[in-house]
Order: C-alpha cells, then structure tokens, then sequence
C-alpha cells in the first residue's frame, strides 16, 4: 500500500510542480516563488503546513462574499447535477434569472446583459459596443487605469503595465486623473482636472467630440491608488458626455457589487453610466464571469441591431448560478450593509494609523476600499517607492508584504499603496484584528522616513 501524503509533502509537490509548469501573471518566473495555498474559509486561507493569513485584500479584491460561501457552494454543486454547459445560442434559465437580478441592482434603467469571462472581455465588448452605437471610433481613457489584460483592454489601460503590449488598439485618448493628492494641476481653485469637465471639454476641443464614442473610466480607481473621485466629478463627466453625445462607460469590475458600501460605487454619487462593466464580485470569483450591461435606449437600439460579439462560454450556467446565488446571498445577508458599516470603522481607525505612522501620506477610500499611501517625506510627498519600481527599487514594499504575511495577514500592495479591501463580511473583531497587524507592519514603512 502506497505511503498516503502529508499536507506538507502535498505542499512540496504543488511548489515543485508549479515551479516548473505554470506561468504567473505580471511575473518573471525565475525570480517568484509562490505560497502554495491549501484551502479557505470565510475571511481566512492557509497554506498547506496550517499557517493561517487573515485575507485583507480579498485576493484580487474579488471575493466579496468571503471564501468557501456555503450557500454559494452549494449552488454550484446543484447546478452541475444538473447542466454544467450549454452553447450560448440555447437559453438557460440560471443565465436568465441572472439577467433580470442584474436589471433589479444596476442603476437607473438599465435592463440588458451580455455575459463574458471576465472583466477584461466586459471592457473589449463595451468599447466596441459604444463605437457600433455611436458611429465614431475614439475612446477616451484615463491614466491612471487597468482595464485588464486582452488585447483593447491593455490599450485602454493607462498605467504602465500597456507598455509591452504596444502599440495597442487605436483611437485611445488619455485623460488626467482627479488624484487629488497629486493633483496634476497643482490644485488651482477651481481644479481643471479634478473638477471633471473643464479638463474633458480641453480634449475634445482638440480630438473633435463628434469623433468620440465613449469615456471609460474605473469609477473608483482600483489598483492604481484606490481614488474615488471628488464630489462633483462623475457628475461633471456625465454631464459632458450628454451633451456631446458621447457614451459614458463606468468600469466596475474593482469596485461593484458592495466594495464600496453600494451595490455600485456610481450609487454613490448618483450617477448612471450608458453602459457599466462588471465582474469580480458578482460571483467573488467562485467561477470566471463577467458582464457589460446597458441602459435602455441602447437595450431598444440592439433590439433590431446585430450585436456582432460571442463567446463560447458566455453566460455559462455553472458561472450564473454562482452569480444568482450570490446576489440573493447578499440581499438575505445584508452584506452590502456590513460593507458600508464596516467602512464607516476603517473611516476612523485608518486616519488613526495615519497620525502614529509618519510614512502615511494619505488614506482614502469608501465602504471597504481604501488605500494608504506610502511616503518617505510627507512635505515633499516622495514615494516610499519609486513609479513603476520594481527590483531593488520595489524592495520596501515587498518587505512590507512579506512582513505581513509573517505576521498572519495578507496584504496587497501596489507600488507605494497598501490596499485594506477585506471580504465584505468581515466581522468588527476580524477587522480590529487585521488593523493590529497593520499596525505593527506599518513600522517597516516608517523605517524608510526621512523627512
């Protein structure tokens, strides 16, 4: 009889394996050496010698609903008793039952779905959706952006990560960000940039409005700061939009469904974009999905209108399942109530880290989406990190992550930002928990203060 294995020597096979079959994203392989993750629960994982980490970035700030749901869970294995695939030319009733839930939590009217894999095909299909509707080809995007990985979506990405990939997709115009903390402008009163409208008319004074199809921005931008937007602003770009007839394309991959203590971070400021991107948490990951939804007058437009996009595996009824029974999780749950409650604890605790911690810049968020940004003089505002470092040069903030997760807690950092966006049903105790531990880490930034 074969010796069974230990989870250590399963741990050990998984690295080795890993090591030499799989290649990561955003990675040079020989220099990464991935943390084999044996299982999770709720707002936890462990690794395969039982070290737990307490999850304080919820993965890629997907898994909304915590891990291991067991409801979710349990819809998924019901529903591959019963049908794992279907072509998209069939109807399904997951599928369905999915369009209609989306058309009850969207904002405003919107009231039709395509379903994609993922967030990234969700931006590629709104952008040709907008030039098909429009009759025009630019797009205009911001700098400071991820729009994922696939071929348009890394064109409309603005940060650096698009420049392997160039040159990308044409008719991409860039924008300024409303960074109010590094505000490109230098902050004149009133900002041309950060109040939204005056910087947007500039561009299309130059590029011709009657030329652009769409604005696509992050409403919160995610991974590049978590920015949310200064009072005023979305409404400002709204407002530009419609009246040169351009479309607006609110990108709420990162930060829909509860991130922000709404259903969508545009609830916030009362705003409905023509045409919203999701993915992420509508089903927190627990399958690929995604989903580009409509307001009704491109809904009645499409109607006699050839919609000329398909994916084998849109709207996979294993993927909507998980969707409809997260989305009936967090209405019966009231998860994103907690989101919204537990925001309201980070909104005072974090500017508590900010005044024992010297190499805090800034914190801002919503909800449970907030960053901290890293400085080594808060008078000059100097990255703890250079713009796009890596290497060497990136070597303060991988000490912060790897510190971290000695301590139990696994954080995201990108460049000079630590990211806190837990599960959005993270408990008071499992929140104070965290920040403790954040606390603790912190001392690493501040060894790297000079100012």
């Amino acid at each position: 009889m074969a010796a069974v294995e230990s989870d250590h020597e399963a741990g050990l096979r998984a690295r080795e394996n890993d090591r030499k079959h799989v290649l990561h994203s955003w990675s040079i392989k020989s220099k990464i050496d991935p943390l084999p993750i044996a299982g999770g629960l709720g707002r936890h994982i462990w690794d395969f010698d039982g070290n737990r980490y307490l999850d304080f970035s919820s993965q890629l700030i997907n898994v909304n609903i915590g891990h291991q749901h067991p409801k979710l869970v349990a819809a998924i294995q019901e529903q591959a008793g019963k049908l794992c695939t279907i072509a998209p030319s069939f109807g399904n009733d997951k599928r369905a039952e999915l369009g209609r839930l989306l058309a009850e939590v969207t904002p405003g009217d919107h009231s039709l779905a395509f379903f994609t894999n993922g967030g990234a095909e969700a931006n590629e299909n709104a952008v040709k959706l907008a030039r098909w509707y429009t009759g025009r080809h630019k797009i205009i995007a911001r700098y400071r952006s991820y729009h994922g990985a696939t071929a348009g979506a890394i064109s409309l990405t603005g940060d650096p990560r698009r420049w392997p990939a160039e040159p990308g997709l044409p008719g991409i115009v860039r924008m300024l960000d409303p960074y109010t903390y590094r505000c490109p402008c230098g902050h004149p009163d009133p900002c041309p940039v950060c109040t939204g409208a005056p910087h947007l008319e500039e561009i299309l004074q130059y590029e011709g409005a009657h030329t652009v199809a769409a604005v696509i921005l992050e409403t919160v931008t995610g991974s590049n700061g978590i920015i949310p937007p200064p009072p005023g602003y979305l409404q400002s770009i709204r407002e530009t939009c419609d009246k040169h007839g351009i479309l607006l394309i609110g990108d709420e991959v990162m930060a829909g469904f509860g991130r922000t203590g709404k259903w969508f971070a545009v609830d916030n400021w009362d705003v409905v974009p023509d045409i919203i991107t999701m993915a992420k948490g509508i089903n927190s990951g627990y399958l690929p999905l995604g989903a580009m939804s409509v307001r009704k007058p491109i809904a009645e437009w499409l109607d006699n209108t050839m919609f000329s996009g398909g994916l084998t595996y849109s709207g996979h009824p294993l993927a909507c399942a998980s969707a409809v029974a997260s989305i009936n999780i967090f209405k019966e749950e009231g998860i994103v109530e907690n989101a919204a409650a537990m925001g309201k604890v980070l909104e005072v605790e974090l500017p508590k880290l900010q005044a024992k911690h010297p190499s805090i810049g800034e914190v801002r968020g919503l909800g449970l989406f907030w960053g901290i940004e890293l400085v080594r003089d808060r008078a000059t505002k100097e990255m703890l990190v250079p713009f796009n470092a890596s290497g060497e040069a990136a070597a303060p903030i991988a000490r912060i992550g790897k510190t971290a997760m000695a301590k139990g807690l696994s954080l995201m950092s990108h460049w000079n930002v630590s990211i806190v966006a837990p599960p959005l049903t993270i408990t008071r105790e499992e929140l104070d928990e965290g920040l403790a531990i954040l606390d603790e880490v912190l001392d690493v930034a501040d060894e790297y203060y000079t100012g």
